[in-house]
């Protein structure tokens, strides 16, 4: 299942730089934290997860196979986007097709860094980009609001839920505030809500781009983004795009001794990834052997056959159970043989709701 997560800023954040350290991975990073570039713009990206490393040598597995999110460089913004100035129809496009926003905010001062604004103001930049989202998701929802209460008045039920569910998104917007704060009343309100698309109801990480000495505890900028994204429903996260820049050009060996001067247990851009997959409400689950350890990818609430689908439909389609070991079980216990001696091997069955870290094996006939 593909993710994809937008990369989008002003001139001058450090979008580019952080996007550059992403795809310069592939030469820096151990070939378990491959990166490579599907077209000059999108990246695959692996998502850092020691559990696979550990499930791996308990199986002596040949290989580890990581699963993946791509990150999207969308092309700049300027205002008057909604109205396609510059390359806004571009860039709301490019938006349109990704599944979360990861919005780079430069929080850091530098009289060498000319700021497009000439103001470092990270809140105004990220409301520069929200006024041209909000301006378009505002006139496409005020069309479809009209148009399905018409509908509504003819006993149209689907359309009666969209008017009410638009509604709100409509509320929301003419109070500048992002749709995603929407609330659907019940699943059929959150399939239209889900179906309509709208810009401003994706999720959004704000990525503060702070300068090297703030990386370990971020600054007073990153902290106003913090509660920006809290009172709106998003996320933040601190990274330095200087230190991303001199991590791709270290060798493996030296990086955790480089970040530990620094007060860091991780790279700037793994705290990106990690969070774009939570963002996302996305668990991992582990298939296990001698040939390959790998991690797969899955929404979270989703049942056995729903996760044995992301390997194959086939594996879907003819579900009949699924062996499962948990992933603390599997370590604890030594593999799978020691699982089943303590009778830690369970048989799921189609209503199984899968769980963050689960080790399993899918029977299947089709």
């Amino acid at each position: 299942m593909g993710f994809k997560c937008g990369i989008v800023g002003l001139p001058n954040v450090g979008k580019s730089t952080l996007f550059n350290a992403l795809t310069q991975t592939q030469a820096a990073q151990a070939a378990n934290y491959p990166f490579c570039t599907i077209e000059p713009n999108v990246g695959q990206v692996a998502v850092p997860d020691e559990r696979l490393e550990k499930l791996a040598a308990i199986s002596k597995s040949a290989k580890i196979i990581h699963t993946q999110l791509a990150f999207v460089d969308i092309a700049g913004l300027v205002k008057g986007a909604s109205k396609g100035e510059g390359l806004g129809n571009q860039f709301l496009a490019n938006i349109r097709e990704v599944d979360a926003i990861v919005h780079v905010l430069r929080c850091f001062e530098d009289d060498d860094i000319q700021h497009v604004n000439n103001k470092v103001d990270p809140i105004a930049d990220a409301e520069v980009v929200e006024t041209e989202l909000m301006l378009a998701d505002l006139e496409s929802v005020e069309k479809r609001v009209e148009n399905a209460k018409r509908r509504a008045t003819s006993g149209d039920k689907e359309a009666k839920a969209l008017a009410s569910i638009l509604g709100q998104a409509l509320e929301f917007l003419k109070d500048g505030k992002p749709a995603r704060l929407v609330e659907p009343g019940d699943d059929e309100e959150a399939r239209l809500f889900e179906q309509a698309q709208l810009l401003t109801a994706k999720p959004v990480l704000y990525v503060c781009n702070v300068a090297e000495e703030d990386a370990a505890q971020g600054n007073a900028l990153s902290k106003l983004v913090a509660e920006k994204a809290a009172a709106e429903g998003a996320q933040s996260v601190v990274v330095s795009a200087a230190i991303e820049s001199e991590l791709v050009e270290m060798e493996e060996a030296d990086r955790s001794e480089y970040l530990s001067e620094l007060g860091l247990d991780e790279s700037g851009l793994a705290k990106i990834i990690r969070a774009g997959y939570e963002l996302l409400g996305l668990q991992t689950f582990f298939t296990v052997g001698p040939k390959e350890a790998r991690a797969w990818t899955f929404p979270a609430g989703a049942k056995a056959p729903q996760a044995a689908g992301e390997i194959h439909t086939d594996f879907e389609r003819g579900f009949i159970r699924a062996e499962t070991i948990a992933y603390e079980d599997y370590i604890a216990l030594g593999g799978e043989s020691g699982a089943k001696d303590a009778g830690k091997l369970r048989q799921e069955g189609k209503e199984y709701l899968v769980q963050d870290g689960d080790v399993l094996m899918f029977k299947f006939n089709v």
